[in-house]
C-alpha cells in the first residue's frame, strides 16, 4: 500500500474517533442537563475554536514534517482526551448534571480542545497530496480525500449515539484513548518522502510564526482566489440550515431508528463519490465543477422539502452527499495548484477558519428564528395563508420552508458566481493564462 492511502487510512480511523467524541459530548450534555442552551453551546465553542486555530494550525503545518505534524495532533488529544476521562472519574458529584457548572464547561473546554487539535490534519493532507501525488491526477486523489471526510462525519452519528446509551462519556473516552494511540503508533511508522530540504543558513527561509498579513497577500495575489474562498464559505453558510433543522425535518416524518438507518443507508453516497472522482477526475477545470455542483445541489435543495415525502427527503439527501466530495475536491485541486507549497498550509488553514466556522454560525441562528419567526409564519400565520393550500402548514412546513428559501439563494448565488469576473479570472491563472480576461476585456468594443 502507498503512503499515501496508509495516511487516508489513518485520517479515516482518527476522523471518525474525533467526530464520535464531538458528537457523543453533545448527546451525553444534553441527556445529562437536558438543556438545549448547553448543547448550543457547544456549537458556540466549536465555532470559536475552529476560527480561532485555524491560521496557527496552518503555520504548523508549513513549519514541520506534514506527517509527524498529524502524529503530534493524536498525541495532543491522547493527552486531553486521558485528562477528560479523569475528570469524569473525579467527578463532584451531580457536577454533570447542572448546566451552569464550572467544572461541567471545564470538562467540555478539555474534550473540544481534544477534537479541534485533529483539525490540523484537514489541513496538512491537502499539503501531502501537492506532495505525494502528480498534478495532473490531484483531482482523483482529492476525491479520496473528501470520500473519507464525508464517511468519518457521517459514521460517527450512529456510533456515538450507541456509546453514549451504552456506558456515556467513560466509554466514549476509553474508546477514543485506544484509537488514537493505534493512529498515533501507526503514524509514526509510515515513511514518507516529502522532499524537505535541510536549512544550511544561507538561503532565505519563512519567518516561524502564524503570518496572516503573508498568508493574505499570497491569496491576494492569485486573481479571483478570494472570491473562490468566500463562496465557499457563504455555502457553508447556507449549509448551516441543514445542521441545524435536517434531523429534526427527518424526524418529523419517521421514528428516530428509521431516521437513523435511512442515514447510514445515504452515507454510501460519500463512498460512491470518492470512487467516481477517483476514477474520473473533476475535468480540465475543477472551478467549472465546482460551480455546476453547487448548481445542482442548491436546486434539490429547493424541491426536496416541498411536500412531506421521506422518499423526496432521502432522495435529495443522497444526491447532496454524493456531490458534496466535489466541491471540496474542486476548492482543493484549485489551490494545490495555484498556491506555492511553502505557503499551502497557511492558505489551508485560512480556508478552514472562515469556511468551517460558517456552518456552526448558521445553526446557531437559524434555530431560533425558525422556531420563534417561521414556524408561527407558517402555522397560522401568513404564510400558511398564502402558500399553505399547496405547502402544507404546521411546524414541519416551518422548516421546509427554510430549506426551500436556502436553496433559492443558493441558486441565485451560484449564477452570479458563473457570470463573475473573479471566476474567469481564476479559470484562466488556473490553466496557465492569467492575463487572457484582461486580454479579452480590452478586445470588447466600448
Amino acid at each position: 500500500m502507498s503512503p499515501f492511502h496508509q495516511i487516508l487510512g489513518n485520517n479515516l480511523v482518527a476522523n471518525v474517533t474525533n467526530f464520535t467524541v464531538w458528537f457523543a459530548i453533545t448527546f451525553w450534555i444534553f441527556i445529562e442537563t437536558q438543556s438545549v442552551f448547553a448543547t448550543g453551546m457547544i456549537a458556540g465553542v466549536y465555532l470559536v475554536f475552529t476560527a480561532g486555530f485555524g491560521f496557527w494550525f496552518g503555520s504548523i503545518v508549513d513549519h514541520n514534517s506534514k506527517r509527524l505534524t498529524m502524529a503530534a495532533s493524536s498525541a495532543v488529544s491522547f493527552a486531553l482526551y486521558l485528562v477528560a476521562l479523569a475528570m469524569v472519574l473525579l467527578e463532584p458529584e451531580g457536577s454533570f448534571e447542572n448546566p451552569y457548572s464550572l467544572y461541567l464547561w471545564a470538562f467540555v473546554l478539555v474534550v473540544m480542545l481534544g477534537v479541534i487539535a485533529g483539525n490540523i490534519r484537514s489541513i496538512a493532507l491537502p499539503t501531502l497530496v501537492t506532495i505525494l501525488i502528480p498534478e495532473d491526477v490531484r483531482d482523483k486523489a482529492n476525491g479520496l480525500v473528501g470520500m473519507v471526510t464525508g464517511i468519518g462525519f457521517l459514521t460517527t452519528s450512529v456510533i456515538s449515539g450507541f456509546l453514549v446509551a451504552w456506558g456515556g462519556m467513560y466509554l466514549v473516552l476509553i474508546l477514543a484513548l485506544a484509537t488514537t494511540a493505534i493512529v498515533f503508533l501507526h503514524m509514526v511508522a509510515i515513511r514518507v518522502d516529502e522532499g524537505r530540504v535541510v536549512p544550511t543558513g544561507d538561503e532565505p527561509h519563512l519567518p516561524k510564526r502564524v503570518d496572516i498579513a503573508g498568508t493574505i497577500a499570497v491569496i491576494a495575489a492569485v486573481p479571483g482566489l478570494f472570491a473562490l474562498i468566500f463562496f465557499a464559505t457563504f455555502n457553508n453558510f447556507l449549509g448551516g440550515v441543514f445542521m441545524a433543522l435536517l434531523d429534526a425535518y427527518g424526524l418529523s416524518l419517521v421514528s428516530v431508528q428509521e431516521w437513523g438507518l435511512l442515514f447510514g443507508v445515504l452515507s454510501t453516497a460519500f463512498i460512491a463519490s470518492g470512487i467516481i472522482i477517483s476514477r474520473t477526475g473533476l475535468g480540465k477545470n475543477p472551478l467549472r465543477t465546482l460551480l455546476m455542483v453547487n448548481l445542482i445541489t442548491w436546486s434539490v435543495c429547493c424541491v426536496f422539502t416541498i411536500q412531506p415525502s421521506i422518499w423526496l427527503l432521502a432522495g435529495g439527501c443522497f444526491i447532496w452527499m454524493l456531490l458534496g466530495p466535489y466541491a471540496e475536491a474542486a476548492e482543493h485541486t484549485t489551490l494545490q495548484k495555484v498556491v506555492p507549497l511553502e505557503r499551502q498550509g497557511r492558505v489551508f488553514g485560512f480556508a478552514q477558519s472562515i469556511e468551517q466556522a460558517a456552518s456552526p454560525l448558521t445553526a446557531f441562528l437559524i434555530g431560533p428564528y425558525t422556531q420563534f419567526v417561521v414556524i408561527p409564519f407558517m402555522t397560522d400565520g401568513a404564510g400558511a395563508e398564502a402558500i399553505g393550500g399547496w405547502f402544507g402548514t404546521g411546524p414541519d412546513r416551518g422548516i421546509a420552508l427554510v430549506f426551500t428559501v436556502a436553496g433559492l439563494i443558493g441558486v441565485l448565488v451560484t449564477v452570479l458566481a458563473f457570470n463573475s469576473r473573479a471566476y474567469r479570472r481564476l479559470s484562466a491563472y488556473y490553466a496557465g493564462q492569467p492575463d487572457s480576461v484582461e486580454l479579452e476585456e480590452a478586445q470588447k468594443p466600448a
